[in-house]
């Protein structure tokens, strides 16, 4: 009796070593591990960042036209791609602070309509008022901000920031510069230039305020 009882109980324990093997294999086939089912970190800024779909409501909420120095609002980079048209938000750029839910800037891409389609947010801080608070420059996504130093485009200090393709795929990478899938070509023929926007993000002194480029 004993004999038959240990038989019993060593074969249900192989039938559960049976069992559980079974269920991790099908666990990676539809990729259903932990490691897969991991929060996706910007599905909350899709959702905070949504409204801004409508320019209208942008603008409502703080964001203004960007331009540089020589009145170009449309951004681009021949034979690599474009960022296309921003919208910053004056008060968030001069809070020094880095809200994932709180870009400092929007990223439209104007269409043949004469409408901006949303396709990017930016994260953007001025590198002097950071480094003074932060003993390593900033971090968000896991991914290091760029530094754009002095002399750039828009004639304004040294600033770090990052931009998050999350409306418009990027072959290159979510959190690359350039997006070859963005153009400026409605921009440039008149369509799309919001010509009736503010010209300027900071009410203080009417300058533009900065955002991720290399001097060029």
């Amino acid at each position: 009796m004993r004999i038959n009882r240990l038989a019993l109980t060593v074969a249900a324990a192989f039938a559960t070593v049976i069992l559980l093997a079974a269920g991790i294999a099908v666990a990676f086939a539809h990729g259903s591990t932990t490691s897969s089912s991991r929060p996706d970190p910007l599905k909350a800024v899709r959702s905070a960042t949504a409204r801004y779909h409508s320019l209208t409501v942008a603008q409502g909420n703080g964001y203004a036209l960007l331009k540089d120095t020589a009145g170009i609002a449309c951004i681009d980079n021949p034979g690599v791609g474009a960022m296309g048209i921003h919208y910053a938000n004056g008060d968030l750029v001069k809070s020094g602070k880095i809200d994932p839910n709180k870009p400092q800037a929007l990223v439209y891409e104007p269409m043949g309509n004469g409408q901006l389609s949303l396709v990017a947010v930016e994260y953007v801080v001025i590198q002097q008022q950071w480094d003074a608070a932060h003993d390593s420059p900033p971090e968000l996504f896991g991914q290091h901000f760029m530094l754009t130093p002095d002399g750039n485009r828009f004639g304004l200090p040294a600033f770090y920031s990052l931009h998050a393709w999350i409306w418009q795929n990027n072959p290159t990478g979510t959190f690359s510069m350039w997006n070859p899938t963005v153009s400026c070509t409605a921009a440039a023929t008149g369509s799309g230039s919001s010509a009736s926007a503010p010209a300027s993000a900071n009410p203080d002194d009417g300058r533009p305020l900065p955002h991720a480029h290399q001097p060029r």
